[in-house]
């Protein structure tokens, strides 16, 4: 089967959305399945790595994202399609549906939506409260089902916004984690409090909740200090927020070893945004053997499945304080096992199962692998 993954808002300092990208294109060829990958960039490339073949297509900046290009020049995109061949077009994100769907009907391609965010948890903040969101968020999602053969979904939050709709073409696979990179390092017991949070450094986020939590923290006492591991286009007003509190601002970290060992040597990972619609980063910090504090709305707190993994929590700057407190009064051992089970229960190599099973529905092929 040959399968494209076709993303916009794919950069190298992209976050979640390249990573699953990534990890489940390898799994497909692994698999015994032929992987293409088509997005956007600075300049029209067609290069062949032993990960699969690389299309790029030459995309201008959206505005106010930091760095994030949009798939525009239609043709081209469907003149590469063609040439291409899929057996299965996976679009990882919604812009792109309205003119893909045409043309994978046309050419009996199945169309598979794999949604990574939800859109009025999204565009939130960045819509005037008047907005009639919640009603125009319905509306688009009521085409966007309309169009897709498939919807792929990775928790419960993001499928809520498709399930009115009927669940026939709708399919809960959660995300995964690289064990083998992600995973406990070595505890080191001091006075100090060690707290990160790896994210976007983007208004939805909202990483400034982080930054007002350790100020909360050590008006409390609390000899905490946090490590800001991301970049976005609120980084010059993060920096002037944290003032003179101890925050290291450590921009994107490419190198995913490094990655790891950074979050390992954390007490406490806080994962503030009420947006999420799986928690990527969430998960890899559980992995690590870090405990996480994450708010009620959002997709989060659907990974706390072990009591002391992380504590679920209002979202405010009080409440992500009250949650680090509550972890730090659990045994270091205790917390970084529970957390760590949670990681274990979702591989990589299941994320790809479930996304070969519901290509198989689709194509009516047998699944490869």
């Amino acid at each position: 089967m040959r399968i494209v993954q076709l993303a916009n808002f794919y950069t190298p300092v992209s976050g979640g959305l390249r990573t699953c990208v990534e990890q489940t294109g390898r799994g497909y060829i692994a698999a015994g399945h032929e992987r293409v990958t088509l997005v956007p960039g600075t300049e029209d490339r067609d290069i062949t790595l032993p990960d699969g073949r690389h299309l790029t297509v030459r995309s201008p900046l959206l505005p106010g994202t930091g760095g994030y290009r949009v798939l525009t020049a239609r043709r081209r995109v469907c003149d590469l399609l063609d040439r291409v061949e899929p057996d299965v077009l996976e679009a990882n994100d919604k812009l792109s549906i309205s003119w893909l769907a045409p043309w994978a009907r046309k050419r009996g391609v199945p169309l598979i939506l794999v949604s990574h965010e939800r859109i009025n948890a999204i565009l939130r903040t960045r819509v005037p409260r008047w907005f009639p969101l919640d009603s125009a968020a319905t509306a688009a999602n009521r085409r966007l089902h309309r169009l897709v053969d498939h919807i792929v979904l990775a928790s419960a939050f993001s499928a809520a916004e498709f399930e009115v709709f009927g669940a026939s073409k709708i399919h809960r696979v959660p995300l995964g984690v690289d064990l083998d990179t992600f995973r406990p390092g070595t505890f080191m017991d001091t006075s100090a409090v060690r707290l990160v949070t790896v994210t976007r450094l983007s208004t939805e986020k909202h990483p400034e909740l982080s930054i007002e939590a350790l100020r909360e923290l050590r008006r409390r006492g609390v000899p905490a200090t946090l490590d800001v591991i991301g970049t976005g286009p609120l980084q010059k007003r993060l920096r002037k927020l944290a003032g003179d509190l101890p925050v290291r601002f450590l921009g994107h970290v490419a190198e995913r070893n490094r990655l790891a060992e950074l979050v390992a040597s954390a007490d406490v990972s806080l994962s503030p945004s009420p947006a999420e619609t799986f928690g990527l980063a969430t998960l890899e910090s559980m992995a690590c053997g870090v405990p996480v504090v994450v708010p009620s709305e959002g997709a989060a707190g659907e990974l706390i499945l072990r009591p002391e993994s992380g504590r679920v929590t209002d979202g405010t700057p009080s409440g992500l304080a009250d949650g680090v407190e509550s972890l730090l009064a659990v045994p270091p051992a205790l917390r970084r096992a529970d957390a760590r089970a949670v990681g274990e229960q979702f591989p990589w190599s299941a994320t790809v199962d479930g996304l070969l099973d519901v290509f198989a529905t689709a194509t009516g092929r047998a699944k490869v692998g």
